[in-house]
């Protein structure tokens, strides 16, 4: 998956640099952010260079990361959202954004890396028919 670029949007540190090495050992190129206003910036810089978002859900002030998946999805129709989150799992039927995946934590970090190629697998297969 080279040249795979991926936002992840995680406020806690150790979560982050544990996804942001499994990520890069996938082959995926990882910006990470950890907070929402950040996340939104490199969105609208240029949210084309990104094939997927990871957001954590709760972070403080600012945008969640349900604001953070549709706004993406605003600027890129169907890019690919997986949400992490300790807490917000029954809020994802109603807030999530269509055909994204949610992920509790804690989480083995294969569970990622495997719900983000079947999710960019499916939306490039889906562009293609």
């Amino acid at each position: 998956m080279a040249g795979t670029g991926v936002l992840l949007v995680e406020d806690e540190f150790l979560i982050a640099a544990m996804l942001e090495d499994v990520l890069c050992e996938g082959g995926f190129e990882v910006v990470s952010v950890h907070d929402g206003q950040k996340a939104l910036a490199e969105l609208e810089a240029d949210a084309s260079r990104f094939r997927a978002v990871i957001t954590d859900i709760r972070m403080g002030k600012g945008p969640d990361g349900w604001e953070i998946a549709r706004h993406a999805r605003e600027l890129v129709p169907g890019i690919p959202i997986i949400y992490v989150s300790g807490d917000s799992g029954p809020d994802w039927t109603s807030k999530g954004v269509p055909k994204s995946v949610i992920i509790g934590k804690p989480f083995a970090p294969a569970q990622v890396v495997i719900a983000l190629a079947t999710l960019i697998n499916e939306a490039a297969s889906n562009s293609i028919g």
